[in-house]
């Protein structure tokens, strides 16, 4: 018989501001988004006054001054570290883990049931990530993925748990899903509840007891899939590897509009340079490249232009320089002076794994001398913490770049935000 554990940090990026300020335990914390714009995680604190996702920061000053909320910009490099930290912890604990995202696993208990009681083991997780790394977590455990997920959301709603759920049990995953709203089953989403309730399905029990054969007729074999995953019926095995990406996109909103093509040319560079080093990364060549731009969508006082253009290169490419040299020709192509630009991006697309592109016998491509090479370098003293290296055209100055005006220290990954202890 199949048992997962999903394992989900709890307020996952407000706790990793938390993790080095001891001073804001128990101080209302919220995350913002690119450009210091919308909340995009709260603190417990936060969601007991009620205040919602995504909702713009500028509307909620009059809380912040209220209840003393305390702002960060997002701080992504610090929260794959700490993520790094948990999911490392989680490989200790468990012979056989799938990284769902950057705050959840799902892990295999097969076996566990032998040696100790699941629940037990499920606080030996929280006990064991929380003195290790500081971060607290919640624990479903369950015969299935649908039913994990829903043991978990459990073990996070009700302080009764203590954090863990096994949902083990068929009477206890009935009484718990008698009490559970169906949109909070994994995979239905906020347009499908809807149509769901409107037919009567409003629990996670009246879709488990739903027929699977009508729901695939009436929706997807996916809905099917969850149907019969509620019931105990393991469809969702796990995946031990991640998925490479089929596609990489490195685009932001500006901190400040775009009149300039010379800024452009530096922010589209500086995209298509960190694209690239995500594709060497997961070790492909891209063979399709595109740049886009765009201004305000939502203006009413300005006109909007939104345009992209995409080069194929002869041979798939993993070089820097070569994404450089189309990038700024396809901006070329589609920037029109006079506008106020919010937006820009590359976007690579049809990858190759090393070797097992066939080139045209008349391509006149040739791949750069000692390209690889020069590759690595770049990489591995941009990896190294001692110092960053770039190309001119990636400009200096970065005016372009996104606001950060709360944005917290580096404390793990740069030796200069190390906190004093005084």
């Amino acid at each position: 018989m199949t048992c997962f554990a999903l394992v989900d940090c709890n307020n996952f990026y407000a706790s990793c501001e938390k993790l080095f300020r001891p001073d804001l335990k128990h101080t209302p914390v919220v995350v913002l988004s690119n450009n210091d714009g919308c909340v995009v995680a709260r603190s417990k604190e936060v969601k007991q006054l009620g205040i919602k996702m995504g909702g713009p920061f500028f509307k909620l000053q009059d809380e912040v001054k209220q209840y003393g909320i305390v702002a960060f910009s997002s701080n992504y490099a610090l929260y794959a570290d700490i993520s790094n930290r948990v999911m490392t912890t989680l490989e200790e604990l468990s012979p056989k883990m799938e990284v769902y995202s950057i705050d959840e696993a799902f892990l295999d208990l097969i076996g566990v049931s032998h040696c100790c009681g699941l629940t037990e083991f499920g606080q030996q997780i929280r006990q064991t990530i929380y003195q290790w790394v500081g971060i607290s977590v919640g624990v479903g455990i369950a015969p299935t993925k649908t039913l994990a997920k829903l043991a978990n959301h459990a073990a996070k709603n009700y302080p009764a748990t203590q954090g863990v759920v096994d949902l083990t049990n068929p009477a206890r995953q009935r009484k718990l899903m008698a009490i559970t709203p169906v949109e909070e089953v994994w995979g239905v989403g906020r347009q499908l509840s809807k149509h769901l309730t409107a037919i009567g399905i409003d629990t996670a029990l009246k879709l488990a007891d739903a027929e699977p054969g009508w729901i695939k007729k009436q929706f997807n074999i996916v809905l099917e899939r969850t149907v019969r995953e509620l019931n105990g019926q393991s469809c969702l095995k796990l995946d031990d590897v991640t998925p490479l990406k089929k596609q990489i996109i490195s685009s932001r909103s500006f901190g400040e509009r775009i009149t300039d093509k010379h800024l452009m040319e530096e922010a589209i560079a500086s995209y298509a340079a960190r694209a690239t080093e995500k594709l060497r990364q997961q070790k492909q060549f891209a063979r399709s490249l595109t740049v886009f731009i765009r201004t305000n969508p939502f203006s009413e006082t300005e006109s909007y232009y939104s345009n992209s253009a995409t080069y194929q290169f002869p041979i798939p490419t993993d070089d820097t320089r070569d994404m450089l040299g189309h990038a700024r020709a396809l901006l070329e192509m589609i920037w029109r002076q006079g506008y106020r630009y919010m937006k820009g991006g590359v976007m690579l697309a049809d990858f190759y794994d090393a070797g097992v592109y066939q080139p045209d016998l008349f391509c006149d491509f040739t791949v750069r001398d000692n390209c690889k090479p020069l590759m690595q370098v770049l990489d591995k003293i941009n990896h190294s913490g001692k110092g960053k290296v770039w190309f001119a055209g990636e400009g200096i100055t970065k005016n372009w770049s996104m606001k950060r005006e709360h944005l917290s220290p580096a404390y793990t990954t740069n030796w200069k935000d190390l906190p004093v202890v005084k």
